[in-house]
């Protein structure tokens, strides 16, 4: 027998659940298949929220034919062979072109996607893809050009319980039991958005059931002890890898360390590489907090060596350590500004010339062509200090260093100020 999770595939649109952005009254995506107008697209979402139902449910009400691939297993050749019965059966459609759909499309190589463009171009198909990632970084541009992107999220709360009623009461095998839904806050935590990973959940405490339970109760603890963890959505190489370090290192930028030690434990709960955390904590302390607070960067670096002493789960210490300390630390980002700006100035200058004085002179031809001639050690002057030029002569007016408002570059400004008079 099927899963529970395809025997509740819907295959109309009046019985799709959620995503009622493209799905609900007046929606593009009901247009679509209402009018039979399909034009290519693209829909980009985590698992289990309806992208291969909703291509299913257009093959199912639209009379065109309908061809499918997916992209674990299938090569150019495949496609080709597609496209050529899409051409063969697209002569004798009378309402659209035939739509091919693609499941994983983010798996086709560049030269597997190039193959699909002249078929799309010229509508010997209508394209639907679904992917898990994002289409900007997995899809080549052309076909992307080509296709419009329609996002799905997570099936909300009020989705999930609607599905998971449908399913008691409807299914023509849990219907014959008495299941009742006593607590669903477990159930929606497990579930984590996600239609295929609720029914499934269901069906693994109905079949755990001895088969004379009168009746089935799915409470908080059941649920809990059947799955004993909660698998989190977590791609260390997806989308959802990159908008979890995005929100930890905005949120250390942002200065919330309540905020920033959540997002730390979602990556540390999801698997991901502690010395990449450790690494982006280094590149943040000096990006972030720099000059303002010198001891940012020595602490990330002392973090960064002590995970490859002591390893998980004791590494997790010294993390959530230096991300409160770089989180409430003074931020400055005049260091990277200033590095920006120098190559900028030598991405347009070019390889201005070093002023004589500064080059060093180990020959006499070089002493005798000026050398080292007026150059002054600072430290034979009072403070340690002579005024001298430092920058090529087309820069002598160019300022790169823009100190920031905190207490320690106040300092520094306070001391260059006062070594340079009006420069600075």
């Amino acid at each position: 027998m099927q899963p529970l999770a395809e025997r509740m595939r819907p295959h109309t649109i009046d019985d799709y659940i959620g995503q009622k952005h493209l799905a609900g009254k007046n929606a593009v995506l009901r247009k679509m298949i209402e009018t039979g107008n399909v034009a290519s697209f693209i829909l980009w979402g985590p698992p289990g929220v309806g992208k291969t139902t909703l291509a299913q449910i257009i093959a199912n009400t639209l009379d065109l034919p309908f061809f499918t691939l997916s992209a674990v297993s299938s090569g150019v050749k495949d496609v080709r062979e597609v496209i050529d019965k899409a051409r063969s059966q697209g002569m004798f459609a009378k309402s659209g072109n035939p739509i091919l759909f693609i499941d994983e499309i983010h798996r086709f190589s560049k030269s597997q996607q190039d193959s699909l463009l002249g078929a799309v171009e010229n509508g010997t198909i209508t394209l639907i893809g679904a992917t898990t990632e994002n289409p900007s970084f997995e899809v080549i541009s052309p076909l992307l050009s080509r296709c419009q992107v329609y996002v799905l999220n997570p099936l909300e709360n009020a989705d999930l319980l609607e599905l998971a009623q449908r399913a008691i009461s409807e299914d023509i095998e849990l219907k014959k039991l008495k299941i009742e839904i006593k607590e669903t806050d477990a159930l929606l935590r497990f579930a984590g958005g996600d239609a295929r990973k609720l029914l499934n959940i269901i069906e693994l405490i109905v079949n755990a059931e001895p088969e004379h339970a009168k009746i089935i109760e799915i409470t908080n603890a059941l649920v809990t002890e059947r799955l004993q963890q909660n698998p989190l959505a977590y791609d260390k190489d997806g989308e959802i890898h990159y908008d979890i370090i995005s929100a930890f290192i905005k949120s250390i930028r942002g200065s919330d360390p309540d905020a920033a030690i959540y997002w730390l434990a979602r990556m540390i709960a999801g698997g991901e590489d502690l010395k990449f955390i450790a690494r982006r904590l280094v590149i943040l302390a000096a990006e972030d907090i720099g000059l303002a607070n010198p001891n940012a960067l020595l602490l990330a670096n002392a973090c960064f060596d002590s995970i490859h002493k002591i390893g998980f789960p004791e590494a997790r210490i010294p993390l959530a350590e230096t991300t409160i300390y770089l989180a409430t630390s003074p931020k400055s980002n005049s260091a990277y500004l200033s590095i920006e700006q120098a190559a900028a100035i030598v991405e347009q200058t070019g390889n201005l010339p070093v002023p004589l004085h500064l080059r060093n002179a180990p020959t006499k031809l070089m002493k005798d062509l000026g050398y080292h001639k007026g150059y002054k050690y600072a430290h034979d002057y009072d403070e340690h200090f002579v005024e001298l030029q430092y920058l090529p002569d087309k820069l002598l007016k160019t300022r790169i260093w823009q100190m920031q408002d905190n207490p320690q570059e106040n300092k520094m400004t306070e001391y260059v100020r006062k070594l340079w008079k009006g420069r600075y």
